[in-house]
Order: C-alpha cells, then sequence, then structure tokens
C-alpha cells in the first residue's frame, strides 16, 4: 500500500469521524483534509501549492451563473410556504378527495407531488403534510406506520420532480465532469449537457416515483373503509375555490418549469420568473386591492411574453441593440408597468410578514449549501494532490463489467453514503471523483445524473440522519416513536430502489424526453 493511499484512509476516516462526533459540516469537510495535508506535508508527503488553487474555486464557484438558480429557487419555495399558498392547496384538496382512506392517502401523494414541483423544500412540506394530513389519516383508520412513511416520502419528491435544487447542483458538477472525461478521450467540442436536460430527464423518472407510491397506497389500503369522518373531509369545497387554490400554482409550474423545457428561458432567468410569480401568489392571497394589482401584473407579465415572441419589442438580444418605434415604446411603457404592480406586491407582502422571513431562511438555506461546495471544493483539491483520483481510476478500471461495473460500485457507494451525508455532500464528494472516469465511456451523462438524483432521494429517509426523518419527528405526536418512523419508511426506501432499478435498466425512461425537447 503507498503512502498516497493510507493518506487517503486517514483523510476518509477524519472526514467521517468529524461528522459523527457532531463537528458542523462545512468545517468538517474543509478542516479535515486542511489538517491532513499539513501533516503530510511536514513529512514530505504532499505539496500545499494545491492550495494556490483554492482563492480561484471560491470565485468560480461565487461568480457561476448556474449556480445563482439555487437561491432563487429556494426564495420561490419559501415564499410560496410562507404566503400559505402552498398550505391553502394541500388543504382543498385533500378535502376534495378524501371519503376513504385510500383517497385520502392517495391526496397526499398527489398534493405533495405538485408542492414538489413549485416549492422543493423538503423542511416545509413535511411540517405541513405532518401538521394537516396525520391527523386525518390517523382518524381515518390509517395505522402509524403507513401514515408516518407516506408524508416522510411524498415530502422528498420535490428533490427530483423539477426544477429541484439537486437536480442544479448535479447539474453543474455532471456538466464539468463530462467535458474533463470528453477532453481525456480527445473529444474537445462535446455538446454541453444543461440543467435543462437534467430537468427534462428527471422528470418521467419523477413522475414514475409518484405513480409507484400511488400504486403502493391503494394496494395497502385496497377496500378498507373510512372509519371516522375527520373536519376536512366534511368541508363542502367548491369546484370554483378548489380551482382558485390550485390554479395559481399550477401557472407558477408552467410558467417555471415550461420556460426551461421549451427553451424560452435559462434556469436560472425562469427563477427569476419563478420568485416574481411566487410574490404574485402571496399578494394575490391577500385579498381586495392588492389581490387585483397582483392579477393586473400577472395579465401584464403574460402579454409581454406573447409580444416578446411576437417580435413585436423591436429588441435585438443578440446584439443589444433596439429599434425605435411606437411598438417599441409601447412596450417599455407596459414593462414599466408591469414593473410597478410587482413592486407594489411586494411592498404588501413586506407589510404581512411575508417576505423577510423568507429572505432570511433563503440566506441560512443558500449560505449552508454554498460554504459546503466551497468546503468540497478544498477536500477534493487535497484529494488530488495525493493522486487520489488515479488510485480511484485505477480501481474502477479494475472492476469486472466495464463502465457498468464502475456505475454500480459508485451507485453503491452513494447509496451508504446517503445515511450519513447530505446531498450536497455527496454530489460535491463523488461526482468530481468519478464522474469523469465514468463518462468517458458511451453513457449518457443524463441518464448518470438522473440515477445519482434517484438515489440520493433515499439519503432524505434513511437514518440516522434522513433530513425527512428529523422534520417529522418536530411534529409527530409522541405515541409515534422515533423507532417508528425509522420503521415506517422501509417500504418507501424499496420502492425508491426499485424505481432506481426501473430507470437503469430502462435508460430510455430518462435520455427520451431530453432528446425530444433540445
Amino acid at each position: 500500500m503507498s503512502v498516497e493511499i493510507i493518506w487517503l484512509l486517514l483523510m476518509a476516516l477524519a472526514v467521517f469521524a468529524c461528522i459523527l462526533s457532531g463537528v458542523p459540516v462545512l468545517l468538517a469537510i474543509a478542516g479535515a483534509p486542511t489538517l491532513i495535508a499539513l501533516l503530510a506535508a511536514a513529512g514530505g508527503d504532499f505539496d500545499l501549492i494545491f492550495f494556490q488553487a483554492v482563492p480561484q474555486r471560491v470565485f468560480g464557484v461565487m461568480s457561476n451563473p448556474l449556480l445563482l438558480a439555487v437561491p432563487l429557487f429556494v426564495l420561490m419555495g419559501y415564499l410560496l410556504e410562507k404566503s400559505e399558498q402552498a398550505e391553502k392547496m394541500l388543504k382543498s384538496l385533500t378535502a376534495a378527495l378524501g371519503g376513504n382512506q385510500s383517497a385520502l392517502a392517495l391526496s397526499v401523494v398527489l398534493v405533495s407531488a405538485l408542492i414538489a414541483a413549485s416549492t422543493g423544500i423538503i423542511g416545509a412540506t413535511i411540517v405541513m403534510l405532518g401538521t394537516i394530513t396525520l391527523p386525518a389519516l390517523l382518524s381515518a383508520g390509517v395505522n402509524k406506520h403507513m401514515s408516518s412513511g407516506l408524508i416522510c416520502a411524498s415530502g422528498t419528491l420535490g428533490q427530483i420532480i423539477p426544477p429541484s435544487i439537486v437536480l442544479i447542483l448535479l447539474g453543474d458538477q455532471v456538466s464539468n465532469a463530462y467535458f474533463e472525461a470528453q477532453q481525456e478521450a480527445g473529444n474537445f467540442a462535446p455538446d454541453p449537457v444543461t440543467v435543462g436536460d437534467l430537468f427534462a430527464g428527471a422528470l418521467i423518472p419523477g413522475l414514475l416515483l409518484v405513480c409507484l407510491y400511488a400504486a403502493y397506497v391503494l394496494f395497502k389500503l385496497r377496500g378498507k373503509a373510512h372509519q371516522e369522518q375527520t373536519q376536512a373531509t366534511q368541508r363542502d369545497v367548491s369546484l370554483s375555490n378548489l380551482i382558485g387554490n390550485i390554479a395559481p400554482t399550477l401557472g407558477l409550474i408552467v410558467a417555471v418549469l415550461g420556460s426551461i423545457l421549451v427553451g424560452v428561458a435559462t434556469p436560472t432567468e425562469a427563477a427569476g420568473v419563478g420568485v416574481a410569480g411566487a410574490i404574485l401568489i402571496a399578494a394575490a392571497g391577500q385579498g381586495g386591492l392588492v389581490a387585483r394589482i397582483a392579477s393586473a401584473c400577472a395579465v401584464l407579465a403574460v402579454l409581454l411574453l406573447v409580444l416578446r415572441q411576437l417580435g413585436v419589442f423591436g429588441l435585438d438580444y443578440a446584439d443589444g441593440s433596439i429599434v425605435l418605434s411606437l411598438k417599441t415604446f409601447v412596450s417599455i411603457v407596459l414593462a414599466a408597468i408591469a414593473l410597478a404592480l410587482l413592486l407594489s406586491s411586494t411592498k404588501a407582502i413586506i407589510s404581512r410578514d411575508v417576505l423577510l422571513p423568507a429572505l432570511r431562511e433563503t440566506v441560512t438555506v443558500t449560505g449552508m449549501i454554498f460554504g459546503i461546495v466551497i468546503a468540497a471544493s478544498i477536500l477534493s483539491l487535497v484529494f488530488r494532490g495525493f493522486d487520489g483520483d488515479e488510485h480511484v481510476a485505477d480501481l474502477l478500471q479494475s472492476l469486472p463489467g466495464g463502465a457498468i461495473g464502475m456505475l454500480i460500485l459508485t451507485m453503491l457507494v452513494i447509496f451508504l453514503l446517503g445515511f450519513i451525508l447530505e446531498f450536497v455532500e455527496i454530489i460535491f464528494i463523488v461526482v468530481p471523483i468519478v464522474g469523469p472516469i465514468i463518462l468517458q465511456s458511451d453513457i449518457s451523462p443524463v441518464w448518470f445524473a438522473v440515477l445519482i438524483a434517484l438515489n440520493l432521494q433515499t439519503s432524505f429517509l434513511t437514518p440516522p440522519f434522513g433530513f425527512a426523518l428529523f422534520y417529522f419527528r418536530s411534529v409527530a405526536p409522541t405515541d409515534i416513536r422515533t423507532l417508528d418512523i425509522y420503521v415506517s419508511v422501509v417500504p418507501f426506501v424499496l420502492i425508491q430502489l426499485l424505481a432506481l432499478g426501473l430507470v437503469a435498466a430502462f435508460p430510455v425512461l430518462a435520455i427520451w424526453l431530453p432528446s425530444v425537447l433540445f
């Protein structure tokens, strides 16, 4: 065993020991490798010149236009959560579909899928599901294991159904890994891998997972009658009220996801549209004059989009030139009015204490994500300083089965890491190491990324550090023990692994839609 491998093993043990001891993850990922590198440098086994690349990597992370979509999508989700729009949709759909155990449980899956495509905030989704639907499920006679597992699993759908923070971060890393792999293979002009590709690739697998959840619910609760009518199901929900609560969220999903998939906007631009749309939805929920102002702004925005697509603006986006005409002047005036209406709506949600709390939580979450990204860059530098990439390449290439054997081992490692690490850490540690090696073969980068995303889905449910388990524990009654929660998620982890196996066996599930759209 070479000296470099010994140091690499020590670094891995140090990182995991720090994480398990309760040291903040950011410090564990950056501090432990730095300490090991300093010790190795003292013995002449590491060149500290590698640390000269840290400022450049930090600048690269902070100036990456793709990663700008992360805080915007997080803010969009928190705006919908703080304005209680997601809760309104959840209550109305639950009440409309409730009646027997199967319908009530199925409504949880359906509502979660809609919330996933609009917010993607795990904590907020699970807390809402636990607060609103858990009592209804238990009162309807659904046992605590099924109720707990269903809420925990459904609340994590936002990590695979686009737009998803997981897919954005994966898009950045897989794109870099694919470019590096193609350069090693002699292809210096590879087709870029975009977040739009990943959004399109994950859409069918995400809906497949929803269908598998629904099938499991129907199978387990088949033929069981509703034992006790709950307050939620006794309410008379009119069709207009149901549409009124769902339509704004559906419109936002179409505007954000649709603009990315049809190529009208980049993920970052679509995220900006999503934030503006979430502000209007939050304002419209207040009713009265504020609602009318928000509705007028939304109508103007749609009109401006139509004018832009028809070329009425008189703007040449290629060189930034403006053709002065009456139509251009009218378009500018309409845009100014729309901006004024948006600012008025923003002022309204500030006064209702919606915007500032959303901004505070967005800064916290974004700071955590970017801190881990930078820390993982430091770990990657130390890893490469010990020639870790070459040792991993030798290990993977020695496996039987070629590229498929490498892929299977990578999926197994990611699944096991999911028990103790967060998805951000796994993405920025594993993908830069194995991606450039695996993607030198004929494996599709989109398929590779979707498989990782499905695999990472399990990390939110696997104890002891599954985020979904922590959030559900905070709202679950005392008679549902922590062990009950752990047991409840086992069937849903198996369902997620089944979905992973199906996409692995049938790559067309991930690569067909991107090939059609792009």
